[in-house]
C-alpha cells in the first residue's frame, strides 16, 4: 500500500508534531523519549483527567486533548502500550492536589503499565484514581471486553466533571457508572494495514468480519459480504443482546469510522441505521466521522450510553478539541419544494416531418450509447454516449407531448427537457443552445441563424470556440451551412468534416481532454462533436 509518510520509524514523531501545531497543545520537553500531549494551559486547582495507549486509533487519544476532555494524553507506538514511565511523567506533570484520573482501555498492556505508573504516582503521594473501560459486546461479558470508541464517552464525562472543579472521587465514580453503561461493536471489510510489514488480510471480497477489535484482533465471526443495510442489522442484532430492555430507555450513539470508509459511506451506515428499531431512542449522536480509528481499516464501529439527566450537561457542553462534536438526532425531514416552471408549457401541436425526425434522432442517439462512451473512456470520463443515450430516452418518452407545430416552443421545450433531465455538462450547454435558438426563432424564422444565435449563447457560457476540441467543431460549420441556406446532405458533411477535424486537436482548455496528453488524444475524435455528425447523418438519410 502507498502511505504519506517520510519513514516509517518516525510516523508516530512526525504525526504527533503535526497535531502540536494546535497553540493550545504542547508536549514535555524529555519527547520522543516520552511521547506525552498535553494542555498548553495547565489548571492544577482541578483534577487532571489522562488517558492513552497505542498510537494507530488517531484522533484518539491526542486529539481530544483540551478543556472540557484530557488534560494529558500518552502515546505509545503503533498498536504498543505507552511505557510506565511516560505515564508516570504524564500523572506528575498534570496533577495537582486535587490528584489524577487515568481512563484506560481494557487491554492488558494499557492495564499493566497504566496501573504500575498508579501505584508508583501514589507512593509519590499523587491522589490516583483509575477507570478501566471494556465497552466491546461482541466476544460476550463472559470474558474480557476490550475498550472500544466508546471510551470516549467517558473521556468527555470526565473532563466535563474536572472543568467544573469536581473532586477525584465523584469524578471516578460517575466516569466508571459511564464505563459500565457503555455497549460498543465493529463490523469491518478489511483490516487496518501497518506503515511496515503490512499483512494480507485474512478476509476474502466477499467476507466482513463482525466484532473486529482496533487492533485488527479477530471478531465474534466471519459473515458475507452484503448491502450497507443488512450488515448495519447485524451489527445492531448483536448489541441488543446486551442492551437494557426497556423500550423507554434513551441512548447516545457514537457512530465511528475506523479508518478508511468514506464520508458517504459513512451517512450510508447511518441511514442504515436510522431505519432500525432502535433509532428511535437515540436522542443524541456523535459523528458519523473517525474518532477511534484502526489505521486505515475498512470498517466501522457503534457505541450506544445509557443516557439519563446527569449525563446530559456533560455530553453536551463545548470543549476544545474539534474531533468531538454531538448533535441531537432525529429522522428525515422535508419542507416543501418551491414550484419550478413547467418543463413543457406549451400545448402539444403536430408536424410529422419533426416528429419523426425527433423520433429518429432519439432512436439513434439510444443506439449510439455503447460506441460513444467507448471513444470518452479514451479522452474523457466515459459517460458521454449514456448522457445523450438519456436524452434520447427522455424524448421518445414525451414525444407526444411535444409542440411541433411551433419551431420556437419545439425548441424551447428541447432546451428544458435538455436542463432538467440531463447531467452534466453537455446537457446544460445543449439546453443552453436550444433555449437560446427559441428565443431567436421568435424575432426570426430562419432555423440556421436561430441555431447559430443559440450556439454563440452556448459559447458565451462554456467558454470553448471552435477548434478547441468540442461539440461546437462539429455544431458550427453544420449551423453555418444551415443559414445559408445549404440543404441537410450538405450541413451533414460539414458536421461530419468538424467532427473528423477534433481527431488532430491535441491541444485544449476545454472538457475532459484538457486534462490528457497530446499523444493520447491524437486520431480519437471528440464524442460529442462525433455525436452531432452522426445525427445530422441520420436526419440527411430520412
Amino acid at each position: 500500500m502507498k502511505f504519506f509518510i517520510n519513514d516509517a520509524q518516525d510516523v508516530v514523531n512526525e504525526g504527533i508534531d503535526g497535531l502540536l501545531t494546535d497553540p493550545n497543545l504542547t508536549r514535555l520537553d524529555n519527547f520522543p523519549e516520552v511521547k506525552v500531549v498535553l494542555q498548553k494551559e495547565l489548571d492544577k486547582n482541578k483534577v487532571a483527567v489522562i488517558s492513552g495507549g497505542g498510537s494507530g486509533h488517531e484522533p484518539a487519544h491526542a486529539g481530544f486533548v483540551g478543556k472540557g476532555m484530557l488534560t494529558a494524553a500518552v502515546c505509545g507506538d503503533i498498536f504498543a502500550s505507552p511505557s510506565v514511565d511516560a505515564v508516570l511523567s504524564a500523572i506528575i506533570a498534570t496533577a495537582g492536589e486535587k490528584g489524577c484520573l487515568l481512563i484506560i482501555k481494557n487491554y492488558t498492556g494499557d492495564r499493566l503499565n497504566f496501573g504500575l505508573a498508579a501505584e508508583q504516582a501514589r507512593e509519590l503521594g499523587y491522589k490516583v484514581e483509575t477507570v478501566i473501560v471494556g465497552d466491546d459486546i461482541a466476544l460476550g461479558q463472559e470474558v474480557e471486553q476490550r475498550g472500544l470508541a466508546g471510551t470516549l464517552f467517558v473521556h468527555k464525562v470526565a473532563g466535563h466533571l474536572a472543568e467544573k472543579g469536581k473532586s477525584l472521587d465523584e469524578i471516578a465514580k460517575t466516569a466508571q457508572k459511564v464505563a459500565n453503561n457503555i455497549f460498543s461493536i465493529g463490523l469491518s471489510l478489511e483490516e487496518g494495514k501497518k506503515f511496515q510489514n503490512p499483512e494480507s488480510s485474512r478476509l476474502s471480497s466477499s467476507e466482513a468480519e463482525l466484532g473486529l477489535g482496533i487492533h485488527g484482533e479477530p471478531g465474534v465471526k466471519t459473515i458475507d459480504m452484503e448491502k450497507a443495510d443488512d450488515l448495519m442489522s447485524k451489527a445492531v442484532e448483536k448489541l441488543k443482546e446486551y442492551l437494557p430492555k426497556k423500550n423507554n430507555e434513551k441512548f447516545v450513539l457514537l457512530m465511528n469510522n475506523l479508518g478508511r470508509v468514506t464520508p458517504i459511506e459513512m451517512n450510508i451506515l447511518l441511514n442504515s441505521f436510522q431505519k432500525l428499531e432502535i433509532a428511535r431512542q437515540v436522542e443524541y449522536i456523535i459523528g458519523p466521522s473517525q474518532l477511534m480509528t484502526s489505521l486505515n481499516m475498512s470498517g466501522f464501529s457503534i457505541s450506544l450510553l445509557k443516557l439519563n439527566e446527569g449525563l446530559r450537561d456533560s455530553l453536551t457542553s463545548e470543549v476544545e478539541p474539534v474531533s468531538w462534536f454531538i448533535r441531537k438526532f432525529g429522522g428525515n425531514s422535508s419542507i416543501e419544494s418551491p414550484d419550478l416552471p413547467d418543463t413543457m408549457p406549451f400545448k402539444p401541436s403536430e408536424n410529422m416531418q419533426f416528429k419523426n425526425a425527433i423520433k429518429a434522432v432519439a432512436e439513434e442517439l439510444i443506439s449510439l450509447e455503447n460506441d460513444l462512451n467507448a471513444i470518452d473512456e479514451k479522452v474523457g470520463d466515459g459517460d458521454a454516449g449514456s448522457t445523450f443515450a438519456t436524452a434520447g430516452k427522455k424524448l421518445l418518452e414525451v414525444a407526444d407531448k411535444l409542440p411541433y407545430a411551433n419551431t420556437a416552443e419545439l425548441l424551447i421545450t428541447i432546451g428544458r427537457i435538455l436542463a432538467r433531465e440531463i447531467g452534466g455538462s453537455s446537457g446544460v450547454l445543449l439546453s443552453i443552445m436550444f433555449t437560446g435558438a427559441g428565443n431567436s426563432y421568435k424575432e426570426e424564422s430562419n432555423i440556421g441563424k436561430a441555431l447559430m444565435s443559440g450556439l454563440q449563447k452556448m459559447k458565451d457560457y462554456g467558454g470553448a470556440k471552435e477548434g478547441d476540441r468540442t461539440m461546437i467543431d462539429a455544431l458550427q460549420p453544420a449551423f453555418s451551412a444551415l443559414e445559408n441556406g445549404k440543404k441537410i446532405d450538405v450541413v451533414a458533411k460539414k458536421a461530419r468534416q468538424g467532427a473528423d477535424s477534433t481527431k488532430e486537436i491535441s491541444s485544449t482548455k476545454f472538457g475532459r481532454s484538457s486534462y490528457l496528453s497530446e499523444e493520447s488524444l491524437k486520431g480519437i475524435p471528440d464524442p460529442g462533436a462525433e455525436a452531432v455528425a452522426i445525427v445530422f447523418e441520420k436526419l440527411a438519410s430520412l
